[in-house]
């Protein structure tokens, strides 16, 4: 399972840290990524990271702005959250599944791809 953590309430222009702690599987040979959802609308891929190979992607609306890093001693993935803006308010959730399933840039963003999800967590951003 997935626990996602570190949402809160913070002004335009903050900064936020979201963790998500694995437990009850091999963390290690998985990807993991972060997704949202703001009110009235879809789910979106924000970020993703493979298992040790160093990929990283990035939703458009947040290159720049996020970084997605993982401790895989720790089965922990977090999601830096800086300049944030009242658009990235949403429930954040963090994915996992097997590396293999992903094998070129676009795939991370489907959802249905990923078995493992965390509870989400609420992120406000007050302008």
């Amino acid at each position: 399972q997935l626990q996602a953590s570190g949402g809160g309430l913070v002004q335009a222009g903050g900064s936020l840290r979201l963790s998500c702690v694995a437990s009850g599987f091999d963390s290690d040979i998985y990807a993991r990524a972060w997704f949202r959802r703001a009110p009235g609308k879809e789910r979106e891929g924000v970020s993703f990271i493979g298992e040790n190979d160093g990929r990283t992607y990035y939703a458009d609306s947040v290159k720049g702005r996020f970084a997605i890093s993982r401790d895989n001693a720790k089965n922990t993935v977090y999601l830096q959250m800086n300049s944030l803006k009242p658009e990235d308010t949403a429930v954040y959730y963090c994915a996992a599944d097997l590396a293999r399933k992903f094998k070129d840039d676009m795939s991370w963003k489907k959802d249905y791809k990923y078995y493992y999800w965390g509870q989400g967590t609420q992120v406000t951003v007050s302008s």
